[in-house]
Order: C-alpha cells, then sequence, then structure tokens
C-alpha cells in the first residue's frame, strides 16, 4: 500500500541548516575519545613538531587525509588531549613557580584553558568558518559544491594556538628570570616572543584555509601580522607585555 500523502508544506529547512551549520563528527570522534588505544597521540605529536618547522607539511598530510576519509577536520581527538595537558602542566608550572596556591591555579586553569583555549577558539573558529564559506569560496560550476567544515575550522584554531602556545607560554616560562626584570631587554625579549606568538597564529590560520583548493583570497587572514609589526614597535617605547600578561593571570 501507498504511503499516504501529506498535506501540510514540506520544509527544507533541516537539510538547509545541516549544510549552513554542520554538526561535530560526534560517530568518528567521541567514539575514539572513549576508546583510548586507538589515540594516535604519536601522529599528533609528529604534527606538533612539523606546526614549528614547517607547517606547510601538516596541511599536506591533511589534504590527503581528506582525499581519503573525505573530510577535512581530523576524526582523532589525540591533538587535542595533548595540548590541554599541556596547557595544564604549564599552568601548574606558572602557579607553582609564582606561589599562587591552589586557588590562583584553579584561576588561572580557567582563563588559560576554558576561555583563552576553548571559547576564544570556538570565537575564532565561527568567525573564519563564516568568512570562508560566506566570501571566500570559489566554486567551479563543473564540480559539487564544497564548503568549509565548522569542525575544521577549529582544528585551525587548535593548530595555530600550539605555535601561540610554544612561544607566549613555555618560552616565557623559560625566560622568566630575564623577563621579570626591569630593563629594557626583558622588555624587548618578552614583547618579541607575544609577536612572534600572534604572528605565527595568524600564518598557520592562513595556511589552514589556503590548503582548501576551492576557497580563494586566502591572504586576508594575514593582514592581522602589520597590526601586530605595529603594536609590537609601539611597545617598546615602554609597554612590557610579559609584565601584564603575569600580573594578571598569577
Amino acid at each position: 500500500m501507498s504511503e499516504p500523502l501529506s498535506l501540510l508544506p514540506q520544509s527544507n529547512v533541516q537539510p538547509r541548516l545541516r549544510r549552513r551549520f554542520p554538526r561535530l563528527r560526534r560517530s568518528a570522534l567521541w567514539r575514539r575519545l572513549l576508546r583510548w588505544r586507538q589515540l594516535d597521540f604519536e601522529f599528533a605529536s609528529w604534527q606538533m613538531l612539523y606546526l614549528l618547522v614547517s607547517p606547510r607539511h601538516v596541511y599536506r598530510n591533511i589534504y590527503y587525509h581528506k582525499q581519503t576519509k573525505n573530510q577535512w577536520a581530523r576524526d582523532d581527538p589525540a591533538f587535542m588531549l595533548i595540548q590541554v595537558l599541556g596547557i595544564m602542566l604549564a599552568t601548574l608550572a606558572y602557579s607553582v613557580l609564582g606561589g599562587v596556591g591552589v586557588h590562583g591555579f584553579v584561576k588561572a586553569l580557567v582563563q588559560l584553558l576554558l576561555v583563552n583555549y576553548m571559547a576564544v577558539g570556538v570565537v575564532a573558529a565561527t568567525l573564519t568558518w563564516f568568512l570562508a564559506n560566506r566570501f571566500l569560496c570559489h566554486q567551479n560550476v563543473h564540480a559539487a559544491d564544497q564548503q568549509v567544515e565548522w569542525q575544521y575550522a577549529f582544528d585551525v584554531h587548535c593548530n595555530a594556538f600550539f605555535a601561540f602556545f610554544v612561544f607566549a607560554y613555555l618560552l616565557q616560562f623559560l625566560f622568566l628570570p630575564v623577563l621579570m626584570k626591569t630593563s629594557w631587554i626583558s622588555l624587548f625579549l618578552g614583547n618579541t616572543l607575544f609577536a612572534l606568538a600572534a604572528s605565527a597564529y595568524a600564518y598557520i590560520t592562513y595556511l589552514g584555509f589556503q590548503a582548501m583548493p576551492f576557497l580563494q583570497h586566502q591572504e586576508i587572514f594575514l593582514y592581522t601580522i602589520p597590526m601586530v609589526a605595529i603594536v609590537y614597535l609601539a611597545s617598546l617605547f615602554g609597554f612590557n607585555i610579559s609584565h601584564h600578561v603575569i600580573d594578571y593571570y598569577f
């Protein structure tokens, strides 16, 4: 027997929303998160190393991942788990060195992990995702329409944040005995580290979207680097970024 026809108008809102605001791929990502032995920490560590020495190589590998698994975003949360652990350990090291106690550690961890990494990451991923899909897509009439996945935009943030983390968190910690002085050398070194961190974040973000062949004018993501340079040069006249950052968090 044939199905009765509905008298109500059929809406295509749900399919359209799924195309415009794709969900996280829970079936692969969360399943692997719950199966610890399936997490590829070795490959995640390899990506982190190459993000510092040859970030283009990382995105070339992601392009191959797209060809084999038909998605740009990672399906393995190992990279993000290593980052979270790194942020926690760095916060602990700063807290122990600064003697801020458990309350100070928790306060700094909430700010660094939940706000700087997660909340800012969600905002950055949403903005870059919207910008890429709304203004940078260059569709080929002979190919199927393609769009940037939101989860991939968040992966780009995670990649860029790792380089930022190395310059602004790890190297700053190593040079703290120098950076905490009130000399011009400490001001120059600390501000230079933060300028390199911000520039690396912008450059790796650019590479992440430059790897997608259906986008154009990705150089727009590099426009923040001249702004970073201007702020950096102005800060050398007396604004020590490291002092203010340490005072704010700890």
